[in-house]
């Protein structure tokens, strides 16, 4: 695996480096493509939230901190210069194993500076059973991409103010806070930040890719679309009727539906779920015009593996979402 350096250190805002990833999707060889990077206090929501339902807007505004979408599904994190945040970038349509072996090998990285570290069965790096890491990725044809935090440190403060889970995203995990059940790398190494990151480096990389200015450039390109308001904000879905709920393993996930007679006319997908496809373009190819109750969905998703469209999620727990009012 490569190292992806910048030509400077200058720090730049998030969608910068959601950008560069899709540069190292292009220019991508044989070799697999690794680079960290940390930015200015800053909220990233998942692709499928509401931005009014995850981010405390006017804390933020208030204190000065950034907000993005990005590409990837999942949910909402903070992010600031005591944070580290990773990226890699593969060739792999397989995106579930690619995901599950990046998780484990952070997991194994850790373990080697003697930490009690273990991969999730979601997305999240832990120790001693707490949050460490929190992953998110997206996929684009031949390539996998793969991004989260590490939590060397941070404000944490702000990260309890910035951004809103949901008391039903709290209980499922059975904590009363979001503070009993993270935990930072300050707490359990004695090495900087920097010190850190070299380890890093040197434990997960054999090698050097060096951008040059023109590849800068190309990356200011692809930041752009990341900047426009329609992208940010998205679309508040306004509907007919509203499902959702949290599914263990899967994560919560709301379903807008719109229907003529009582036949589905169209959905929208929110929620910090971890999407293998389109997901909402998927469904909408096997549920428009079929009708709401149990036989009707079975029988249109007969030959479907819903688990092929969002992590781990089943025929049967996707019609029990839809059916249950």
């Amino acid at each position: 695996m490569k190292y992806l350096s910048l030509p400077d250190n200058a720090t730049r805002i998030l969608p910068f480096y959601l950008a560069m990833e899709e540069h190292a999707a292009h220019i991508l060889g044989e070799d697999d493509i690794f680079f960290m990077w940390q930015v200015e206090p800053t909220v990233i929501f998942g692709r499928n939230q509401l931005i009014n339902s995850e981010v405390n807007v006017e804390y933020c505004r208030e204190h000065g901190i950034a907000f993005y979408r990005r590409r990837s599904g999942g949910g909402c994190v903070y992010a600031d210069m005591d944070n580290i945040m990773f990226s890699y970038i593969t060739r792999s349509d397989e995106v579930q194993t690619t995901f599950s072996a990046y998780t484990s090998a952070v997991a194994a990285m850790l373990r080697g500076l003697g930490l009690n570290a273990t991969a999730s069965d979601r997305n999240d790096v832990m120790i001693d059973g707490r949050k460490v890491s929190g992953n998110a990725f997206y996929h684009i044809p031949g390539r996998s991409i793969v991004h989260g935090t590490m939590l060397y440190d941070t404000n944490m403060e702000h990260m309890l103010n910035a951004i809103t889970p949901s008391r039903e995203k709290l209980t499922s995990k059975g904590v009363q806070s979001v503070r009993s059940h993270i935990t930072t790398l300050s707490e359990h190494l004695s090495m900087d930040i920097e010190a850190f990151k070299q380890y890093v480096r040197q434990n997960l990389c054999d090698g050097e890719i060096l951008l040059t200015a023109d590849d800068v450039a190309e990356i200011e390109r692809l930041t752009q679309p990341y900047l426009e308001p329609s992208f940010l904000w998205g679309n508040d879905p306004r509907c007919e009727l509203s499902r959702g709920g949290r599914i263990d393993g899967v994560g919560s996930l709301h379903i807008n539906l719109t229907l003529k007679g009582n036949a589905i006319h169209h959905l929208e997908l929110t929620g910090d779920f971890l999407p293998l496809c389109d997901a909402r373009e998927a469904m909408m190819d096997k549920l428009q015009g079929v009708q709401l109750n149990q036989a009707a969905l079975q029988a249109a998703l007969d030959g479907c593996d819903a688990g092929q469209w969002i992590m781990n999620l089943t025929n049967e727990q996707l019609i029990t979402l839809l059916t249950t009012i």
